[in-house]
């Protein structure tokens, strides 16, 4: 439970941090970088990270930045299917 509790708050954090920036973006202010929102993803925020790019549509047009982010989230699956059959053994 502590897990799962953690994992949800980090993904609204990862939320957040999206709304930040898109509202940075607009306002010509100081950007979270690239790899900083990237970062989040691969840490276990990239849920947080979609829906916020799905709400504030930021990030949706960039390809390289969407390429890189469906691989975090390729990486997080395949490391949950590893764990998985870890503790499965």
């Amino acid at each position: 439970m502590l897990t799962a509790a953690i994992l949800l708050g980090f993904n609204i954090l990862t939320f957040a941090i999206y709304g930040l920036d898109k509202t940075a973006a607009r306002a010509g202010g100081r950007r979270v970088p690239e790899k900083v929102l990237l970062g989040l993803g691969l840490l276990g925020g990239w849920p947080g990270a979609f829906f916020a790019q799905r709400l504030w549509r930021h990030k949706t047009q960039k390809l390289p930045f969407q390429f890189l982010f469906w691989l975090t989230i390729l990486i997080n699956c395949v490391v949950l299917w590893l764990l998985l059959r870890l503790l499965e053994s």
